[in-house]
């Protein structure tokens, strides 16, 4: 197992993180592609270590530096989408997102809560995840340059 971390501080990477990434990148397509010779001591033999990336764990502002995604505006929820629930404060220009009632359980306390959620109590259904046929087909067109600008 690898683990990789970077810890954002006050003059965090943003858009150019594949600089630091860029060797972690360049190792697991290696250990992908062509395997890595790696030793078992418990078998006493060599063997193909191939790896991958099975998850990443970031805030959502990292996530939208690491995925390259939006993560502010009208539609920044990545599962929304379009469907994207949100009202322009009047006296500045934060946006506050206003469906967030519908990934509650119908039967949650805080469906209740007219106050907390734009005072209605909404009963929607959440949207349904893309799946990855249709994650690929938004962006296979997407011509991706890994440098510094």
């Amino acid at each position: 197992m690898m683990l990789s971390m970077i810890i954002s501080g006050p003059r965090q990477p943003r858009n150019d993180i594949d600089i630091y990434l860029s060797p972690l990148i360049e190792d697991l397509r290696k250990s992908w592609d062509k395997g890595v010779d790696v030793f078992n001591g418990n078998q006493n033999e060599t063997f193909k270590f191939c790896a991958m990336v099975f998850c990443t764990i970031n805030d959502f502002p990292i996530y939208g530096n690491l995925s390259g995604y939006n993560v502010k505006g009208h539609h920044a929820c990545p599962i929304c989408e379009e469907d994207m629930s949100y009202v322009q404060l009047k006296h500045g220009r934060k946006i506050m997102y206003t469906r967030h009632q519908c990934f509650l359980k119908p039967y949650h306390p805080y469906q209740q809560l007219k106050k907390a959620f734009n005072r209605s109590q909404k009963h929607e259904i959440a949207p349904i995840p893309l799946i990855g046929q249709q994650v690929l087909e938004w962006v296979e067109d997407i011509n991706t340059i890994f440098e510094k600008t």
